[in-house]
């Protein structure tokens, strides 16, 4: 059988807890948060926030200046010489349409528009958008990393060969989105702790016998 998203919670949960979400209010910081996290560590990303929070009064600072200067104090985060021109993208597009550069007005806008207007930011793509509303504003979209991805693929929740934005699609339509947050946050823990790419613990996984990867032969 395939499991649903909804038994896919009520299995992970007892095992992992379950995640109850509390946004920051702060969706700005939320958007430049994600981008620092990409391909990196959460305590790497964690420093190289906080790095540049301590080092520049405003965001408006950020944006302003010397791109070597911010590629320095994010290195902590990894992969600071692209993150760093792209974190001062990101702000400088904001600044250009919201002059106080606050993005609280995304709470008031219809969800696609709040979609659509983050997804028009220079290289922000679903993920991103969707972290910016859940984690921010705790709007209900579902963002889907690497993690997630693997796990419902595994699961048979998305096919195969859908492409990562096509897996954002399939999820948000298979998954309640009063569930977005909880479905999220434990299918990163369960493909961190238990279903990793290369060896995941099938012998100790809650979903089993359920899961069709995990019962194919050999």
């Amino acid at each position: 059988m395939t499991l649903s998203p909804g038994e896919v919670i009520e299995r992970l949960a007892p095992v992992y807890g379950m995640p109850v979400n509390v946004p920051s209010g702060d969706p700005l910081a939320e958007l430049i948060l994600t981008i620092l996290s990409q391909n990196t560590a959460d305590t790497n990303s964690g420093r190289a926030f906080n790095a540049m929070l301590r080092a520049y009064g405003s965001w408006a600072e950020i944006a302003a200046a010397p791109a070597a200067d911010l590629v320095q104090v994010i290195q902590p985060g990894g992969l600071a010489n692209q993150k760093g021109p792209r974190i001062q993208r990101v702000l400088q597009a904001v600044a250009a349409r919201s002059p106080d550069m606050s993005l609280g007005f995304l709470a008031e806008l219809p969800l696609e528009d709040a979609n659509t207007w983050l997804r028009s930011l220079p290289g922000v793509g679903p993920k991103t958008a969707a972290c910016v509303l859940l984690f921010g504003l705790g709007r209900p979209a579902l963002p889907v990393d690497t993690h997630v991805e693997r796990v419902s693929k595994r699961l048979g929740l998305v096919a195969e060969r859908r492409t990562p934005e096509q897996a954002h699609d399939d999820l948000a339509a298979a998954v309640d989105p009063e569930d977005y947050y909880r479905f999220h946050m434990l299918l990163i823990k369960h493909g961190r702790r238990t279903c990793g790419a290369r060896r995941p613990a099938c012998e100790r996984c809650p979903l089993q016998p359920d899961c069709p990867a995990g019962s194919r032969p050999g």
